[in-house]
């Protein structure tokens, strides 16, 4: 049986690839099972995808693995599109700034290169 894709999920350049291709093909494969739980189920566990508070409208992806910990940031755009784009492993338990304020740029740019094409 086919699954029904409730969201569609792309990503914004190389961003999300470059991470992604760093990984060992087990995390991979993790993040490509993760990425399509997020696109199949109405109702996604806060243990794969949560909003980031204080965050101009920034999630991100959790992936485990190991006891390591994965992260990709990403947002929405037209209501169901997901946008991956950074992604980094968690050393520690806050999100580190550099990598949230990373994301927002991007996602300012993902929208400006958008309404000049």
């Amino acid at each position: 049986m086919r699954k029904r894709f409730l969201r569609e999920v792309y990503y914004f350049k190389d961003y999300y690839l470059n991470f992604y291709n760093t990984l060992n093909t087990d995390v991979q494969t993790k993040f490509n099972w993760t990425i399509q739980l997020i696109a199949t189920i109405e109702r996604v566990p806060s243990k794969y995808f949560e909003y980031i508070s204080n965050s101009d409208g920034i999630f991100e992806i959790r992936v485990e693995y190991n006891s390591n910990i994965y992260r990709v940031f990403c947002f929405f755009d037209e209501g169901n599109i997901i946008i991956l784009v950074n992604g980094f492993q968690k050393k520690s338990q806050k999100i580190p700034k550099n990598e949230l304020t990373r994301a927002e740029k991007l996602k300012q740019e993902y929208f400006y290169e958008k309404t000049i094409k």
